[in-house]
């Protein structure tokens, strides 16, 4: 399959026995795509699933390539943003597909960014019991993130991702050409998952950021194919070893507890982006660790200081975010926390640190110093005047 590669393209695998796939990392991989994903359809039909953003800039990269290996195809667009990780949209897909007389040996292709990705793929999961995807990720955060490991879902009410499966693609397609036509806010967004894996182990990954996150978020392709490497080599690793979270998977959610509250709170809307949401959750994660006084607080400073050089907010009063006009309320905040999928006997789980790069599980955390944490967030007192 990767014969005629590009000699530059990279590829991780993510070792799941018969559930195994590749991680192609590279430039051009739309344009590579047909002949790709050839080997691996037991008929020459699919259905390309994206949104409308994505569809001006690489859809007719993705269905050139296509209809150039004689591959036939459907297309199916859908509205862009993360309202679409909806039940509706997901009833609205499903019949699509079902209309298209998709059968079980047939493929879907997710182009997209994690809502993309996330709703075809669960929409795959339950379509005739199972069908397989491809993921071709559009964004750096579904490049790093959201792509691989097979999380799929949607949202409610209740909160982000509460409905969903574990359903792993048969194949994923990083193309860093894609990151081109990105807003540089998305850009950043998608950073701050980036940056989370150097802080859950790896501190020599979260220096080299320190180094080269702004070259990487000015275009340098191979600052973005180093970090999307590392990024994705670090969670198909966790995968490999706990593939439906039930324990060190767990630690890929850091910062993602106190961010899904965030983004819940601003009704998953552009005032706050899943990436924006993540860095805030970081922050909050590493202010209860220095409060519990088991990280340094030098650390945290670290974080804050590179979350700022790069653009990323590190308050929910930063005044240069729209995140500054949201009415946030610390009842509301702690009432979808309280929903996170990883409560378990009532008791909320937490990924804390005691140290950049030594991140951790646990359910031992006060209560009221979560409280306290986030109430303070909420007022914009520093983590010094605390202290003091």
């Amino acid at each position: 399959m990767t014969d005629t590669l590009d000699p530059d393209t990279k590829k991780v695998h993510v070792s799941l026995g018969e559930r195994s796939y590749d991680i192609l990392v590279g430039q051009n991989l739309i344009e590579s795509a047909g002949q790709i994903i050839s080997s691996l359809l037991h008929n020459p039909h699919t259905v390309i699933v994206t949104d409308e953003n994505v569809a001006k800039v690489c859809l007719s990269r993705l269905t050139n390539t296509l209809h150039d290996n004689n591959i036939s195809f459907e297309t199916i667009i859908l509205p862009a943003g993360e309202s679409t990780k909806s039940f509706s949209h997901l009833e609205q897909l499903l019949d699509q597909l079902l209309g298209f007389r998709l059968e079980r040996k047939d493929m879907v292709i997710a182009l997209g960014g994690g809502v993309i990705g996330d709703l075809t793929g669960f929409a795959a999961s339950i379509l005739r019991r199972g069908i397989d995807f491809i993921q071709i990720p559009t964004t750096l955060l579904s490049q790093v993130d959201s792509s691989v490991g097979g999380k799929t879902g949607i949202n409610t009410s209740y909160g982000k991702n509460l409905i969903g499966s574990f359903h792993q693609p048969r194949l994923v397609l990083a193309d860093t050409t894609a990151l081109d036509s990105l807003p540089k806010r998305q850009l950043r967004a998608g950073y701050a998952e980036v940056v989370k894996y150097g802080l859950i182990n790896d501190p020599e990954f979260f220096a080299w950021l320190e180094k080269n996150g702004e070259k990487l978020l000015n275009g340098d392709k191979d600052a973005q194919q180093t970090a999307i490497l590392k990024s994705v080599q670090s969670k198909a690793s966790i995968v490999a070893q706990d593939e439906t979270e039930k324990c060190q998977r767990a630690l890929l959610n850091l910062g993602h507890t106190f961010g899904h509250a965030f983004e819940a709170e601003t009704n998953y809307s552009s005032t706050l982006l899943h990436g924006e949401a993540v860095a805030l959750g970081i922050i909050t994660a590493f202010t209860v660790s220095v409060k519990m006084g088991i990280c340094p607080p030098d650390d945290l400073q670290r974080i804050v200081a590179h979350f700022r050089a790069v653009g990323l907010p590190i308050t929910p009063q930063d005044p240069s975010h729209p995140i500054a006009e949201a009415k946030l309320g610390l009842t509301s905040l702690l009432h979808h926390m309280s929903q996170d999928k990883k409560v378990e006997g009532g008791r909320l789980t937490f990924i804390l640190a005691r140290a950049i790069g030594q991140s951790f599980i646990t359910q031992d955390v006060d209560p009221m110093l979560i409280q306290d944490v986030m109430d303070n967030l909420l007022k914009n007192i520093p983590l010094s005047a605390n202290d003091e």
